[in-house]
């Protein structure tokens, strides 16, 4: 974007302010500066001026992208970036008019995550056991870390770039339990079962030669520490041995299967929230959904009332 642009239409403010208020990460700011470059571009192109688009203009480039073949999901996130972006001018008293009020994204239909039944993932940590036995070195290390990140991975619900970034100074306090940052740098306590914590007493005890680290789960990449891109083809190639079609697997999941494994089961939707970390209960929600298409399927399937007389 023109620096000459983006001081003539503030998005510089607004995109500090999106990270001094509201705590946004810098993929966060990548993405709604990428979302408000297109949008700005379009207004320059039409001979408009940031501060001087009408609601006409906005309706205009959601317009051009539907014909460009752009997703609804697409669509309704940019909108959603012109839309804070145009708000935070109002506050600002930069514009008097908001050209956004009463814009509403393009209708989508929430999908549902893919789950893995109980027994599939039980297959998936035998399967991660299973490559700990009879291997030693280099090896051995590897074969342990990625079962202690799976184990931790199902037993908390943690983001994988939450896991994989832990750095070795959870160790410091109980390990029963993790605290860990997550989106716009919120603080959780995330607790691990005793599958988890065997993993990791397991895992440590062959990692002493990465000590000085200061990552949990060391490795030789850029960063020190496990990427999730590393972690994601070790899962699919776990996954191929524990007979889990590829498309069927992924880090998160495995996060979906830790909420919906947990709802199932009677847990209060507010504790799974905070789990998870979310920040609104509508997200932690969709969870809800899994488990009622889950019994629509169980009764169509085996209620003898379900089933066509012959």
């Amino acid at each position: 974007m023109a620096a000459i642009l983006t001081r003539e239409s503030h998005v510089g403010e607004f995109l500090d302010m999106l990270t001094a208020e509201r705590g946004a990460s810098s993929n966060t700011i990548e993405a709604y500066e990428s979302d408000l470059d297109g949008f700005l571009q379009y207004l320059s192109e039409v001979g408009v001026a940031p501060l001087g688009a009408m609601t006409a203009h906005v309706q205009g480039y959601i317009a051009l992208m539907a014909e460009a073949g752009q997703a609804p999901t697409s669509r309704s996130r940019r909108l959603s970036a012109i839309k804070q972006y145009y708000r935070f001018l109002l506050a600002e008293g930069v514009i008097d008019v908001d050209p956004t009020v009463g814009l509403q994204g393009p209708k989508k239909q929430r999908s549902l995550p893919k789950v893995l039944s109980i027994a599939e993932v039980d297959r998936l940590l035998e399967a991660s056991l299973k490559r700990c036995s009879g291997v030693e070195g280099r090896a051995l290390f590897r074969a342990l870390r990625f079962h202690c990140l799976l184990e931790i991975l199902y037993a908390t619900g943690m983001r994988v770039s939450e896991l994989v970034g832990l750095p070795r100074t959870v160790l410091l306090g109980d390990t029963r339990i993790f605290s860990i940052k997550g989106k716009g740098g919120r603080e959780r306590l995330v607790p691990l079962n005793p599958a988890a914590r065997t993993a990791l007493d397991r895992f440590l005890e062959v990692s002493g030669r990465f000590d000085n680290s200061e990552w949990l789960f060391p490795s030789k990449s850029a960063s020190g520490h496990m990427t999730r891109q590393g972690f994601a083809q070790d899962l699919k190639d776990v996954a191929a041995e524990a007979g889990l079609g590829p498309d069927r697997i992924s880090p998160h999941v495995l996060r979906h299967a830790f909420a919906s494994h947990l709802l199932d089961r009677g847990a209060d939707l507010r504790a799974v929230q905070q789990l998870l970390g979310h920040a609104d209960i509508s997200t932690t929600e969709i969870y809800t959904h899994v488990l009622q298409e889950r019994l629509k399927t169980l009764v169509n399937t085996h209620h003898p009332l379900a089933k066509p007389k012959a």
